[in-house]
């Protein structure tokens, strides 16, 4: 992209950073609506994750990663 232009969030329309991708969709995301993968560690929108609210508490857990998941 030219310098100076900036990203929308695709889930909030905020202006997010060239860098800040959803590792599934690579769709933008800023860091408010960015998720990160408890698992891996990817950065993820929140369609994308899951958040499983098991006995260690809440987990967000990848698309990816939740193929995994019993």
């Amino acid at each position: 992209p030219p310098v100076g232009v900036s990203k929308a969030c695709s889930s909030c329309v905020r202006t997010a950073g060239v860098k800040e991708a959803c590792t599934q969709c690579d769709q933008f995301v800023c860091h408010n609506c960015s998720r990160l993968c408890s698992c891996c560690n990817a950065v993820t929108c929140a369609l994308c994750s899951t958040i499983d609210y098991g006995d260690v508490g809440e987990q967000v857990i990848c698309n990816g990663c939740s193929i995994f998941q019993v």
